[in-house]
C-alpha cells in the first residue's frame, strides 16, 4: 500500500528515480524500480536515503539496489573516485592497483568492474584472476610497488554482505585525512552508468595484467624470514576449517613449507563457498561456526585446532581440554601468547616494537615491559596498528616485530602491513611444536604468563541495533557517557578516571585521532571501554579485569570468578548509557 505523498516521500521517491536512471546493471535497477513501484517510503529509505560509508576500512554492506546498499554502480562509483584520488596525487604515473576478490557471489562482478574503470581512468591494474586471500593481496601491493590495492570481501559477515577494502600506497589500509579525501572524490563522480568503463573481458585490457604464481613463493619467504629460530617437533598433529573460505589451499602449502604435514581440514567446508552453507555467520569468533571443527578435531586427536575467517585475515586457536573436547583461546590469549613468542626470540637489533589496538588486552604492555621491548597502543583496526608501527620504525629507529587486535587478528613483523591469518597459522603452529619439543603444552605456557604477569580476562557485550533508527540510537547513547558523565562504579568497582577520545586528539599520536570511544579505568590496570562498531549494527563494551595470580596454585578457578565479574561490569554500563 502506498503512504500519502509528503515532502519526505518525494525527497525519497526522487532520489529513488535518479539512482535507477544511472545504474548500468538491469538487476538492480529492476529491484530497486520495484521498491519504489510498493510504495513503501521507509523500506525505500533504507536503500536511497544517503549513501554507504567510505571511511578507514573502505566500505561494506548488505548487497542490493541503491546508494546504501553494495552493487555494481556504487563499485564503479568508488572505483572511479579512487581513480581520481590517485591521478591527483601522482598524474599518469598513478598505479599499478592490484585487485582482488573473495568467493562471495558478487565479488567477481564487482572485482571485474573494479578493474575496467581503472584501465579506463589509464591506471595499470595487476589483478589475481582467481579467488584470493586478502592477505596476499596485500602482501602482493608491496610486493609489486603498488600505488594502492582494492580487494572484494566482506570478511566474516553473513552470506548477504559485500565489501570494497582499499589499501594505501604503504601497505597498510587507508587512514585519514586519505579517506576523506577519497570519499570527497567519489562524492564529485556521477551517474555510475556515465563513468568509462574498459569492458568486461580482462584479456582484451593492455593495462590489465593478472598477478603471476611466484606472488606467493616470495610471500612464503618473507614469512620464513620472521618466524623465530626454535626447534620444533613437526609431528604437530592439527585439524584445520577455512570455513568455505579461501584458506585451505595457502594455508595447507603454508604449514607444508613450514614442515607441518599432518594437517587435515573439515570436508565439508574445505572449499570456497561465499553462501557459508554450514554456519549462518561464518567468524571464527563465534563458537558455533566451529563445531564442526572441534568435532574433527577431538576425532583425530588433534594437537591444535585452527581456523580463519573468510578472507583468511583471522585466525582462531583451540585447544584440547580435559574434557576431551577444545578449548577455544580468545584472540587476547593468543595474542599475548604470540607476543611472547616473538619477543622470546626477537634476537639482535633495533629495540623490538610490539603495537595493540586500544580495545586490546593490556597484558602485552606487561609482557613488552619485562623483555625491554616498547609497546603501543593505537585506535581500533589493523589500519592503525601498520600505520603506527611504519611511524615508528622511521621517526624512533624502532623494530616493528608484532601486533594484533582482540578480534583475531594477528601479524608478525612488516611481511603483511594488516592482519595475517596465514603467517599467524604458521607461526602458532610453530609455537605449539617448540612447547612440544621442549616437553610443555601451550595451555602450560600461558598459565606461566599469567603468573608473571598478572590473570588477564577480557569480556565483550554487544548490542545489536540494526537499520538506520537502530544507527540513531546507538549514536544518542553515546552521548551519555563521556568525561562530563560517567558511572561513579561499575558493578562494585570504582571507576577512577575518564578519558574521552572524541577530544584532546590534537596531542595524541596520529594513530589516535578523535573517535567515538570512553574508556573507564577501574583501578589496578583494570578497565572498560565502550563505542559502537565501525562495521555492524552494534554498540560494543570491551572490559579487562586483572589481578595477581598464586605461584604455587596457578590461575585455576580464579579465571572463571574474574570472568564472571568482567560480564557484571559491561551490564552496569551497558544499563548506565540505557540499553539493556
Amino acid at each position: 500500500m502506498s503512504e500519502p505523498v509528503t515532502h519526505r516521500s518525494t525527497d525519497v521517491r526522487g532520489a529513488a528515480r535518479r539512482w535507477i536512471a544511472g545504474d548500468p546493471d538491469p538487476a538492480t535497477r529492476d529491484e530497486l524500480q520495484r521498491l519504489l513501484d510498493e510504495g513503501d517510503v521507509d523500506v525505500l529509505a533504507e536503500r536511497v536515503a544517503g549513501h554507504l560509508g567510505f571511511g578507514t576500512a573502505g566500505m561494506r554492506g548488505v548487497v542490493g539496489a541503491g546508494p546504501l546498499r553494495m552493487n555494481r554502480a556504487v563499485v564503479i562509483r568508488t572505483t572511479r573516485g579512487l581513480a581520481d584520488h590517485l591521478l591527483g596525487l601522482h598524474g599518469t604515473a598513478a598505479g599499478p592497483v592490484v585487485v582482488g576478490f573473495d568467493a562471495r557471489p558478487d565479488s567477481q562482478r564487482f572485482a571485474i568492474d573494479t578493474i575496467a574503470v581503472l584501465a579506463a581512468a589509464g591506471i595499470p591494474v595487476r589483478y589475481f584472476p582467481t579467488l584470493t586471500a586478502t592477505p596476499l593481496v596485500a602482501f602482493a601491493a608491496l610486493d609489486l610497488g603498488a600505488s594502492a590495492a582494492v580487494v572484494v570481501t566482506a570478511s566474516h559477515n553473513p552470506p548477504e554482505y559485500n565489501g570494497y577494502k582499499v589499501y594505501s600506497g604503504n601497505g597498510a589500509q587507508i587512514v585519514p585525512p586519505e579517506d576523506e579525501r577519497i570519499a570527497a572524490a567519489i562524492a564529485a563522480v556521477g551517474p555510475a552508468n556515465e563513468v568509462p568503463h574498459a569492458g568486461d573481458d580482462l584479456g582484451g585490457i593492455d593495462l590489465a595484467v593478472p598477478v603471476d604464481d611466484e606472488v606467493f613463493e616470495r610471500y612464503l619467504a618473507a614469512v620464513d624470514a620472521v618466524r623465530p629460530a626454535v626447534d620444533r617437533d613437526r609431528s604437530l598433529r592439527v585439524v584445520y576449517t577455512p570455513l568455505h573460505g579461501l584458506g585451505w589451499g595457502p594455508v595447507r602449502a603454508a604449514l607444508a613449507h613450514a614442515g607441518y604435514e599432518d594437517v587435515t581440514v573439515v570436508p565439508e567446508q574445505a572449499e570456497p563457498d561465499g553462501r557459508f552453507p554450514t554456519v549462518r555467520f561464518p567468524n571464527p569468533e563465534e563458537e558455533a561456526a566451529l563445531d564442526l571443527v572441534s568435532a574433527l578435531a577431538s576425532e583425530r586427536a588433534a594437537d591444535v585446532l585452527l581456523a580463519n575467517d573468510p578472507d583468511v585475515d583471522r585466525l582462531a586457536v583451540g585447544l584440547p581440554d580435559a574434557q576431551g573436547g577444545y578449548a577455544l583461546l580468545t584472540g587476547n590469549q593468543v595474542g599475548a601468547l604470540l607476543g611472547d613468542f616473538v619477543l622470546a626470540n626477537a634476537g639482535p637489533g633495533s629495540r623490538p616494537l610490539v603495537v595493540s589496538s586500544i580495545v586490546s588486552s593490556p597484558m602485552l604492555a606487561a609482557i613488552a615491559a619485562a623483555y625491554g621491548a616498547r609497546y603501543e597502543t593505537t585506535l581500533t583496526g589493523f589500519k592503525w596498528i601498520c600505520n603506527a608501527a611504519l611511524d615508528l620504525e622511521r621517526d624512533e629507529g624502532l623494530r616493528f616485530v608484532f601486533g594484533y587486535e582482540e578480534a583475531l587478528g594477528y601479524t608478525v613483523g612488516t611481511t603483511v602491513r594488516d592482519k595475517d591469518g596465514i603467517g599467524a597459522a604458521v607461526l602458532f603452529a610453530d609455537l605449539a611444536a617448540h612447547l612440544e619439543a621442549t616437553g610443555r603444552t601451550v595451555g602450560e605456557r600461558l598459565d606461566d604468563l599469567y603468573r608473571r604477569h598478572g590473570l588477564w580476562v577480557s569480556h565483550q557485550h554487544g548490542i545489536v541495533r540494526p537499520g538506520l533508527a537502530g544507527r540513531d540510537e546507538i549514536a544518542h547513547v553515546m552521548t551519555r557517557i563521556g568525561e562530563a558523565r560517567a558511572p561513579e562504579e561499575l558493578a562494585g568497582r570504582t571507576v577512577t578516571g575518564v578519558r574521552d577520545l572524541r577530544t584532546g586528539a590534537a596531542g595524541r599520536a596520529r594513530w589516535l585521532p578523535a573517535a567515538d570511544l570512553v574508556e573507564l579505568a577501574l583501578g589496578g590496570g583494570s578497565r572498560a571501554l565502550i563505542r559502537p562498531s565501525g562495521t555492524e549494527p552494534k554498540l560494543k563494551i570491551y572490559v579487562d579485569l586483572v589481578r595477581e595470580v598464586d605461584p604455587a596454585r596457578g590461575p585455576g578457578e580464579a579465571a572463571g570468578v574474574l570472568m564472571a565479574e568482567a560480564a557484571d561490569v559491561a551490564r552496569a554500563l551497558a544499563a548506565f548509557v540505557g540499553l539493556v
